[in-house]
């Protein structure tokens, strides 16, 4: 139909950004270890280091205010808070392992809380509901293949102490799909609300 606009769908998900310049270089060494096992793996970039809080998929821009009154609802009974980063784990299993993560340890349940209103009370507004039960983790390394020595790393290390990180706000990103992996821009970031 001529004059009909185009509106382009964006994919886009809720997420704690993972900034600290200390605890990015630590997780760097670590994905640094996780190659050195030989397996073949894509390696999360230091600026897409994140927790999912809601993946969204593709949505149209103009839903973009409704998602931001749900989480500013959400953000706004929660004050910042630490979180520790502990543990080294894959998914689906140790023994197949296709992606592999760093769990969170202190105030892991904060962040399940505050998760599961946002994603309940978008789910009522129509989006997508998420089938799967939600673990809060940052992904490091995608698998393509493994081996026993990645394995072995994952399961010497499930309870590696990686450090602390203080959650000050929440952000929504735009994904852009690209050959040499996503490209993650946030198109807005709500502070959480000091004491």
């Amino acid at each position: 139909m001529i004059g009909k606009l185009w509106c382009k769908l964006m994919r886009t998900f809720i997420a704690i950004d993972i900034d600290d310049e200390n605890l990015v270089t630590r997780i760097i060494e670590i994905e640094r270890t996780l190659k050195a096992s030989g397996a073949h793996l894509k390696l999360v970039e230091p600026e897409n280091l994140h927790i999912t809080l809601k993946f969204l998929g593709e949505i149209d821009p103009k839903d973009l205010d409704i998602i931001l009154d749900v989480v500013r609802k959400y953000s706004q009974e929660e004050h910042p808070f630490e979180i520790k980063l502990k543990g080294i784990g894959a998914f689906p299993s140790m023994k197949a392992p296709r992606v592999v993560w760093i769990g969170i340890d202190k105030n892991r349940e904060k962040i399940i809380s505050l998760a599961t209103k946002i994603s309940e009370a978008l789910e009522k507004l129509g989006f997508r509901k998420e089938e799967r039960e939600f673990h809060p983790h940052i992904t490091i390394a995608r698998v393509k293949r493994f081996n026993a020595s990645l394995k072995n790393f994952i399961n010497a290390n499930q309870d590696i102490e990686i450090g602390e990180y203080y959650v000050r706000s929440i952000r929504i990103k735009k994904s852009t799909l690209t050959p040499h992996g996503p490209i993650y821009t946030t198109l807005s970031e709500i502070p959480l609300p000091e004491k």
